[in-house]
Formats: C-alpha cells, sequence, structure tokens
C-alpha cells in the first residue's frame, strides 16, 4: 500500500494523473450524459413519490453507476453503459409488472395502512409504518387538518403520502392545533377536560371520559376536552 502524506495539496487538489487526463473526464461525462439521459427519456418522466421501493434502489443503483464511470480510469465506458442499461431494463421490467399484475403491486409497493378511523389513531397501523403519534399529526396538519374530528378515515400509501376522508359532520375530537411538539406537557393543546364531561386522549384522540385511568387505545394517562373542528 503506498504512503499517504496527509494535506499533499498536489494530491488533494488535481491528483497524480495526468493533466490530459482532464480532458478524458470531460469526455466521459459527456458521453455516459447523453447515454444516461436517453435512456431516462425512454423510462419516462416520474416523481421521487411515484417510485417503488424496488424502483427507488434501482435509481442510487443507477447514480452509483453513472458516477463510478465519469472519472474512475480503470472503469471502461462501454461497461459502465452496459450497467446502466441493465438498470434501465430492469425498471421497465418492474415498471410492466406493476401495470400488468396487480398483486405485483402489494408485493413491490405494499399495501395502504389505516391509520385513523372516526377521529381515532389507530395505533397498530402506526406501529406496521414505525410511525409515531407525533408524526401523524404532522402530516395530518401539513394536508390543513387541525382537529381529528373532522377525519372519518386516514391511510398511509405505499409512497409515504397520506389519503385523508373527511367525516361528514365532524364530529368533537383531539385539536392538534397549535403543534404539540412545543408545549407536550399541553399536548392536545385543547382545555383539560372536568371529570364529568366528555373528552378525549392527547396521544390518539380516543374518546372517553377525564376518569378513566388510561386510554384503551395507545396506554396513555393525559385527557384533554373534545372539541368541534372550527369551521
Amino acid at each position: 500500500m503506498q504512503d499517504i502524506t496527509a494535506f499533499d495539496w498536489p494530491r488533494l487538489l488535481w491528483g497524480t494523473a495526468p493533466p490530459l487526463f482532464l480532458l478524458e473526464i470531460a469526455f466521459r461525462v459527456l458521453v455516459i450524459w447523453l447515454w444516461t439521459a436517453a435512456l431516462l427519456r425512454w423510462i419516462g418522466g416520474r416523481s421521487i413519490a411515484q417510485l417503488s421501493i424496488v424502483e427507488f434502489l434501482l435509481v442510487i443503483a443507477l447514480g452509483s453507476a453513472v458516477g463510478d464511470a465519469l472519472f474512475y480510469p480503470e472503469v471502461p465506458l462501454l461497461h459502465a453503459m452496459v450497467v446502466i442499461l441493465l438498470i434501465v431494463l430492469l425498471d421497465k421490467a418492474v415498471d410492466l409488472a406493476l401495470r400488468r399484475w396487480p398483486k405485483a403491486k402489494a408485493v413491490i409497493d405494499g399495501l395502504p395502512v389505516e391509520v385513523l378511523r372516526d377521529g381515532r389513531i389507530l395505533c397498530d397501523g402506526l406501529r406496521a409504518r414505525r410511525l409515531s403519534t407525533l408524526e401523524l399529526m404532522e402530516l395530518l396538519r401539513l394536508k390543513g387538518i387541525d382537529n381529528l374530528g373532522s377525519l372519518r378515515r386516514a391511510y398511509l400509501e405505499p409512497s409515504g403520502d397520506i389519503s385523508i376522508f373527511r367525516a361528514d359532520p365532524p364530529r368533537p375530537g383531539l385539536c392538534i392545533m397549535p403543534p404539540v411538539e412545543r408545549d407536550p406537557a399541553k399536548s392536545g393543546s385543547g382545555p383539560v377536560a372536568r371529570r364529568d364531561e366528555p373528552s378525549c386522549c392527547r396521544n390518539c384522540g380516543q374518546l372517553g371520559m377525564a376518569d378513566q385511568d388510561q386510554c384503551g387505545e395507545c396506554g396513555g394517562q393525559g385527557w384533554v376536552k373534545a372539541v368541534l373542528p372550527q369551521a
């Protein structure tokens, strides 16, 4: 193994390759860019949110294949172009399977998971996706939801986005505005419930009475008054 001198500026800045290698790098970039751009145009444009997990892994592999060929002199251009082509063909095969066989989507992408029903967060659904109630509340706020009582159903999609279905009419529920993370001691940000009035769990929105020892859904012990969503 060759000894390396720390902060060897010539090696650090331009390496040990001859100056003409910079021109070769420019040629490599041009060839690989044109080849990859042509193949990606053949695939068609898709956003990151539309990619399956397998396709996302293929994108990572594609980035590695493209990057290695740009400046590693021991990587022949032909080898890199074959690797890029094979990755693109695998992506086309996955896309074809998703369109032709419905069961393939469940295997490759996964299935939607119900995480909220009738204003109550379903902790089993969150555990299946390794998500906390605070993270779910954040996703709901990004959809413009400020009270769990305004929702009938919510599903976490395989893409990571959340689908919401509003309740009509809305029911009293847990207020999640302002963000409860700002003051966990007042999570739910609603008025404290008296022991003789309907209330909801600060953690999951389960309706109950404040004199209960703990929530039957999530085991939480904090209760706030259930309030109607604002119109």
